[in-house]
């Protein structure tokens, strides 16, 4: 009984198994060898991981650097071996992992960063609705005037 109803669903729906793997396959090739053609600049997917930080971003982390004496250059703004060297310096004597890559509690550390980054993981958006909220005649008669609460 379940062999009928297989193959009239697979008849029902035109696909014959035979082809529809060879029909898979030559999808699967196709949408491989054409997925890199003609890629534009923009992408609709998001983009996954941080951005470089930008030149000025990186003289003001030099700054920093220089203002709590780990950085002995003049600021330039380009991520290279002295500036690496004074970061793991800096976490270092921080009590931070020294990396001396950029992270949320190293910029804290140097003022330049949020002051909740990297405390703990971001708490969802609280979403209050009409329907959550108690008839104004319960919120009244759950107050009284001169009462201690």
């Amino acid at each position: 009984m379940h062999l009928i109803l297989l193959s009239l669903l697979v008849v029902g729906l035109g696909v014959s198994p035979c082809l529809s793997s060879a029909q898979t396959a030559a999808k699967k090739k196709a949408k491989s060898s054409s997925s890199h053609k003609g890629k534009s600049g923009k992408s609709s997917r998001r983009q996954v991981g941080q951005k470089a930080p930008t030149p000025q971003r990186i003289s003001e982390i030099q700054q920093a650097l220089a203002k709590n004496g780990t950085y002995a250059g003049t600021p330039n703004g380009k991520w290279d071996a002295s500036t690496v060297d004074a970061m793991k310096k800096f976490q270092g004597t921080h009590g931070l992992t020294p990396s001396g890559k950029l992270d949320a509690k190293t910029l804290q550390q140097l003022g330049l960063g949020s002051q909740t980054a990297g405390i703990a993981p971001p708490t969802p958006a609280v979403r209050i609705s009409s329907a959550n909220t108690p008839p104004a005649d319960t919120i009244s008669s759950n107050y009284k005037a001169g009462s201690k609460q």
